[in-house]
């Protein structure tokens, strides 16, 4: 018997002169401008193709969820009717709720700790980054097996007990920057493990509603404290990571090490990017892709990528 499943993509137009303004009181202007920052922001409306390919490829999907900040994406806005029904603008407000006095932020962290809140959303969802994307047909099961999720990845130590973590140790200055990996530990610290599965964060990730739930009407502080941000902190965790390690540790999940995934990003060799979407794409086992920073393309490369994206999920 099949089951509700719903979609969410996180969306941020940070090229939008309002949001701009938005973000200036917090943060000084000298790093706005820096390329690892702006590359969290910054938008090619890539997001349109990541809706076409749910649409063209998990037809289960039942609803579609973009969650933005006062901001809606341009295929959006100029929609025809019958166009796009079961695609919904979700504004930071709808889920921050009681949390509201921590809006306006700026990191995906504390939007990805809200998005249970969504209203009218399933207790099985998907969630994407706006560069992901479905290439092939997927099922249910590809996500979900008996209702459970299957949550790609491997098991890693803990950062400080590799060893050559341990000969070399990392600066004050590395320690200090929020990045994935210990993100992902920190959210296996907080469920009590003392290892994490590392789940790679370019691939859609499969989630319950209720195991957000459950755990943050246990442990309201743990939720503020990784809400309460402006942008990333080496305090917070990963809300997929927190997720994925409760179900873990609840034996409520199916464990896969393969991310059937073609990785590209607009750094790497451009005729080897080429190469993978030419060939790669046809691998059977291959689901998804992700093109990683295009709003950093050279005008050239950008424009390939684009025409790519259009031949491959133009709807009709």
């Amino acid at each position: 018997m099949g089951f509700p499943i719903d979609a969410v993509i996180t969306w941020v137009d940070g090229k939008d002169e309002q949001h701009q303004q938005k973000m200036l009181p917090y943060v000084d202007k000298a790093i706005v401008s820096k390329k690892e920052f702006r590359t969290r922001l910054d938008q090619v409306e890539e997001v349109k193709y990541s809706v076409h390919s749910i649409l063209k490829y998990a037809k289960f999907v039942r609803n579609i969820f973009i969650v933005t900040d006062n901001q809606i994406p341009s295929f959006i806005k100029n929609k025809k009717g019958g166009e796009y029904d079961n695609v919904f603008i979700i504004d930071h407000k709808d889920i921050f709720k009681e949390d509201s006095n921590f809006l306006p932020v700026f990191s995906n962290r504390p939007i990805e700790t809200k998005l249970y809140n969504i209203p009218g959303l399933s207790e099985h969802f998907l969630y994407f980054n706006d560069d992901m994307f479905l290439i092939k047909e997927t099922k249910v099961s590809d996500f979900f097996i008996d209702r459970e999720p299957l949550i790609r990845g491997k098991w890693l130590k803990f950062e400080e007990e590799k060893l050559h973590k341990k000969i070399f140790p990392p600066s004050e200055k590395d320690k200090a920057k929020p990045k994935h990996k210990r993100a992902q530990q920190r959210a296996a610290e907080v469920v009590g493990f003392e290892k994490y599965f590392f789940r790679f964060q370019h691939i859609p990730a499969p989630l319950r509603k209720s195991t957000f739930k459950t755990f943050f009407e246990n442990n309201r502080n743990i939720e503020i404290d990784n809400v309460k941000y402006k942008f990333r902190d080496v305090a917070q965790f990963t809300p997929q990571g927190l997720a994925n390690h409760i179900e873990i540790k609840n034996k409520t999940c199916v464990l896969k090490n393969d991310y059937q995934l073609i990785y590209i990003h607009k750094d790497k060799f451009f005729t080897w990017s080429k190469y993978k979407l030419k060939t790669k794409v046809n691998n059977p086992n291959k689901l998804f892709l992700n093109l990683q920073s295009l709003d950093q393309c050279p005008k050239d490369k950008l424009v390939y990528f684009l025409n790519w994206l259009e031949k491959k999920y133009k709807l009709k």
